[in-house]
This record gives C-alpha cells, sequence and structure tokens, in this order.
C-alpha cells in the first residue's frame, strides 16, 4: 500500500509559504499595533491637559490667566515639562493646542505637540511641571500651525501675571504668547523664549484615525473625536468668563 509523502521539495515550499505569511502578518499587525498605542497616549495626554487647566482656573491667585483666557484665540496646555527630556532640548514634554473660531465662538482640537529648550526660566524656581500658554493673536495661532516654531524668535512671548489682583495689569499685555505655569503646586510665570514647538504627527493621525494635520483640526475643523469634547467644554466655558 502506497503511502502519502510530503517531498523535501513540497515540504520547502509549504514552509516558504509559512514564512511569506508570518512576515506579511507582522507587517500588518506592528503598524496597528503602534497606531493604537499612539490613539492611547494621545487620549491620556488629551485627558492630563484638562485636569491641568481645571487646576489653573480654579486657583485664587491665577485671576490675570482667567482674564486673558476670555480673549485667548488659542490655548497651550502642556501637563508635564521634565528637566533632562531631551525630546528638543533640555528639558521638555508633550502638549495639546485647542483654537477659537471668532465668529461662531467654537473651539477645535486637540492638536498634539512636543515643547522642548535648553532651559525654562522659572520666576518661582524648580522645574516646571505643568504649562499654559495662550495665544492672544491670531498671528500666535498661526505660528503654532506650522511644523516648528520657535518662541521668542518666531513669535512675542510674555510672563503671565499671577496674584491676587493681577487681573488689573492684563490690560498692558502685548504678546502673541502668555505663559504661565505649576511647579511643585506653587503657580508662576514661566519664560519660554527659545522653546521650540514641534507637531507630533503620529498623535494627530492615530487620534483622530486619518491624516491630520494642524490646519486641518484648529482652521478646517475637518476633523472631530467625541473624546475631546470634555476639554472643548472646558475651554469654552473659562473663554465665557464661567
Amino acid at each position: 500500500m502506497k503511502k502519502n509523502r510530503i517531498g523535501f521539495g513540497a515540504l520547502g515550499l509549504v514552509m516558504k509559504g509559512l514564512v511569506l505569511f508570518l512576515a506579511f502578518a507582522v507587517t500588518e499587525i506592528l503598524p496597528f499595533s503602534a497606531g493604537a498605542d499612539e490613539a492611547m497616549d494621545a487620549r491620556h495626554l488629551t485627558e492630563r491637559a484638562q485636569m491641568t487647566l481645571e487646576t489653573f482656573a480654579k486657583a485664587p491667585e491665577m485671576e490675570g490667566f482667567r482674564d486673558l483666557v476670555k480673549d485667548a484665540r488659542g490655548v497651550f496646555i502642556a501637563p508635564q515639562i521634565l528637566k533632562g527630556a531631551f525630546i528638543v532640548g533640555a528639558s521638555g514634554g508633550s502638549g495639546v493646542l485647542v483654537s477659537r473660531d471668532r465668529l461662531k465662538n467654537q473651539w477645535a482640537g486637540p492638536a498634539f505637540y512636543t515643547i522642548g529648550s535648553a532651559s525654562f526660566g522659572l520666576q518661582i524656581g524648580g522645574n516646571a511641571s505643568e504649562v499654559v500658554l495662550l495665544a492672544m493673536t491670531d498671528r500666535g495661532v498661526n505660528a503654532l500651525l506650522e511644523s516648528s516654531v520657535k518662541l521668542g524668535a518666531d513669535l512675542a512671548v510674555s510672563v503671565g501675571p499671577v496674584g491676587i489682583g493681577a487681573a488689573a495689569s492684563t490690560a498692558n499685555l502685548s504678546a502673541d504668547i502668555v505663559s504661565f505655569s505649576r511647579s511643585k503646586g506653587l503657580f508662576g510665570g514661566v519664560s519660554v523664549d527659545g522653546a521650540v514647538v514641534k507637531t507630533r504627527e503620529g498623535l494627530n493621525n492615530a487620534y483622530y484615525g486619518t491624516i491630520a494635520t494642524p490646519t486641518d483640526i484648529l482652521i478646517k475643523r475637518s476633523v472631530t473625536n467625541p473624546h475631546s469634547e470634555g476639554l472643548l467644554g472646558l475651554v469654552s466655558k473659562l473663554a465665557a468668563g464661567r
């Protein structure tokens, strides 16, 4: 009786087919996994940005911040900036930007970025752990739409006033970007001159499930994500003075 046997040649073909199948599977799965991780990172960053903004808004000494955000064209929130992070320089972190449509008085975003500098000049000492930048002009928002912008060189930046009664001094501020920080539980101004802000294409694309530039997100508003409703609702409330 004849036995069915797979010859060495046939076995080789089977093995080659299996190798090709596995290679294809790995090629298909890895980008998906990377995209899934980036989407999760973007969600977490958005949630942390909302918590940071809530903290800034509730602090009694942040009268100046609450006054300025009413007229802000955009709000950039970096929930954590670490010394030695080496994203752009010796200090760095990630942040999100939301912007206002002045005609409709609606907010859009977030778009995702990194921010880094050789050093952040803190008025209150220590390392900046949370930073919020208010873009007070259209020029400020438009500059942040670029793939990379150097604050101070490309934009006029100013340290925001902090303290009870600081709202009275906001009328004298004339800058594209006004900066605030919180470090070790203390609020203060932070000099961001020389800091570089760069877009995070991977997070933008993963969060919106398609190729999404800051212009698509903030100006054209051609992409949205319901996950951002909490952050956008908070910014809208603060901008309305509530």
